[in-house]
């Protein structure tokens, strides 16, 4: 018995190694830029890994101010609620027609829908920018709200398809036989059934908008959000790293808040998606 209990030890020991290793590679560049943020340029040249002893927050106030990232933190907030507004209402309703109504070619649209999840971004990139210099969207808002409907779309439909049809079908059966309309089934039923999973995508679409670089450089070029000002911080030729490390921090703040506070909704989103067999 006590043989068994070294060996179980032994193993905890050898497993426990990695994981501490694992833990502090994701840990360590966390604090290394928030030490970072905390120095004087000057500071920070002498002793790059060092614990800042002259800690500071200027470089939190000039980052938010003099480069202009209030200006961009507006642009991110405004657009990343539009687009998940946009998201949970149009996947809604599609995932409610594709799973529960089943109209004639709803397996076919399902079948495109889940294609072109399988189509990387940077495929249709230039015949994406075309059409939004054809309809005059570059440099506004209201376009990059759309760019993230069209690109988080088909995602967004399957999780609330493949949610929505576990849902037994005789609540809608019984829901159509006292009367109730379609909009009606959906505004009383499946709205707030669909709840958890409505949770679970709200949260994702916001960090996938909030986190996007790619598409908002092409559509605001003019205008830039969050996360492409900080990209910006970065000179030429020389970089004032505590100020570009405080504008991360800056920028990384409101999705880290959304993780502590949603963790386990983002966790179980992942068992949202399971399509019933």
């Amino acid at each position: 018995m006590a043989a068994v209990e070294t060996r179980q030890k032994r193993l905890l020991a050898v497993i426990a190694l990695p994981m501490a290793l694992l833990a502090l590679s994701a840990v360590y560049p966390v604090f290394f830029t928030i030490n970072a943020a905390l120095k004087t340029r000057k500071g920070f040249v002498l002793d790059r890994f060092g614990l800042a002893t002259d800690a500071t927050f200027a470089n939190f106030g000039q980052a938010w101010n003099q480069s202009r990232l209030s200006e961009y933190f507006t642009n991110s907030v405004v657009v990343t609620i539009g687009a998940v507004l946009a998201l949970l209402l149009i996947s809604s309703f599609a995932g409610y027609a594709l799973a529960i109504l089943r109209f004639r070619g709803s397996k076919i649209v399902f079948a495109i829908i889940l294609v072109s999840l399988m189509i990387p971004v940077q495929v249709v990139l230039v015949p994406f920018y075309r059409t939004m210099i054809a309809l005059d969207l570059i440099n506004s808002r209201a376009g990059l709200v759309i760019a993230y409907t069209a690109f988080f779309l088909p995602f967004s439909v399957y999780l609330m398809t493949a949610f929505y049809a576990r849902l037994p079908r005789e609540l809608f059966e019984a829901a159509q036989i006292d009367g109730a309309g379609l909009v009606q089934i959906w505004w009383h039923i499946m709205l707030p059934m669909g709840k958890p999973a409505l949770l679970t995508l709200g949260i994702l679409n916001t960090l996938y908008c909030w986190n996007d670089v790619l598409i908002s450089l092409l559509v605001l070029q003019d205008k830039r959000t969050l996360m492409v000002g900080i990209a910006a911080l970065r000179g030429e030729y020389t970089t004032n790293v505590p100020l570009l490390a405080a504008g991360i921090v800056l920028a990384a703040a409101p999705i880290v808040l959304i993780y502590i506070v949603f963790q386990r909704q983002i966790v179980s989103g992942i068992a949202v998606g399971a399509v019933k067999g």
